[in-house]
């Protein structure tokens, strides 16, 4: 039996190899080129991606800016950016969960189970191509931010420790995603199931506003949720600021997000496809 052109198809002696982490990496891999090779034929992916936070900029900036005190008497623009920069990628992590939901009413899951292929392949395939898809948003927006006054401060060290904790955090939010994907029975219910909980988490959070002007009752809340910490983290960095333990808070939101969502996930995937 010889090897054929498709990457799934494999000699025998092969496919009763095919286990382990090296064959799930590698089917994730050819999983996440299929996903990006998405983008340039259907490019609205991309675009409407950005549309929504392009205008969250354009009006915070033009129209709340004035009216919303920053610590430190901060420009507005150097404030808001790194928020903008965190609710982009938390809502991209939520189109994770779209995609998948759309895979499986379209009956692609299906045709994927059939292939010899990790059962675990899909889902990292989807939330790595989703990282880079959402990486490609956080470039647009840079060039927005710039274009609206913001600069960043920071060293290039703390600009890039910044911007791989923005990643990070859009890749433990989007197994979120995942698993709101294979829970629903929709794409409609998918979107609104994932959006419905980023946006108290996003709004209650220092992405906007100071915390400091909230109710005492929320203001706890807000503090130390995993918005908030990756915000204020972000914020440092990018303004050549002390960060003090926000960067450590946000990885351990990250890490705890990934230890629980991804085994739930890839557990209540194995059962669907059994």
């Amino acid at each position: 039996m010889t090897a054929l052109a498709d990457p799934w198809v494999t000699t025998a002696e092969e496919l009763e190899r095919r286990t382990g982490p090296r064959w799930a990496l590698s089917d994730s891999l050819v999983m996440t080129a299929r996903l990006l090779r998405q983008i340039p034929r259907i490019p609205e992916l991309l675009i409407f991606s950005t549309v929504q936070p392009i205008m969250f900029v354009v009006l915070f900036v033009y129209v709340f800016g004035g009216a919303i005190r920053t610590p430190g008497d901060v420009p507005y623009v150097q404030f808001l950016l790194p928020g903008i920069f965190v609710q982009t990628v938390a809502f991209g992590g939520a189109a994770t969960g779209i995609g998948l939901a759309d895979d499986l009413q379209k009956g692609l899951v299906d045709r994927f189970r059939s292939l010899p292929m990790a059962r675990s392949a899909l889902l990292l395939g989807r939330t790595m191509s989703d990282v880079v898809r959402n990486a490609l948003t956080v470039v647009i927006m840079v060039v927005v931010g710039v274009l609206t006054g913001f600069r960043f401060h920071g060293s290039v060290q703390g600009v890039a420790a910044g911007l791989a904790l923005l990643l990070l955090f859009e890749f433990a939010l989007s197994w979120i995603g995942v698993l709101i994907g294979l829970s629903v029975k929709s794409v409609e219910a998918a979107q609104s199931g994932g959006f419905i909980w980023l946006f108290p988490l996003t709004f209650a959070s220092s992405a906007f506003v100071p915390v400091d002007g909230m109710p005492g009752w929320l203001r706890g809340f807000a503090t130390h949720q995993p918005v908030t910490v990756t915000v204020n983290a972000l914020r440092g960095w990018f303004n050549g600021e002390p960060i003090g333990s926000d960067g450590w808070q946000a990885l351990g939101w990250i890490a705890a997000v990934l230890v629980v969502a991804i085994p739930v996930a890839v557990r209540r995937y194995r059962r669907m496809t059994r």
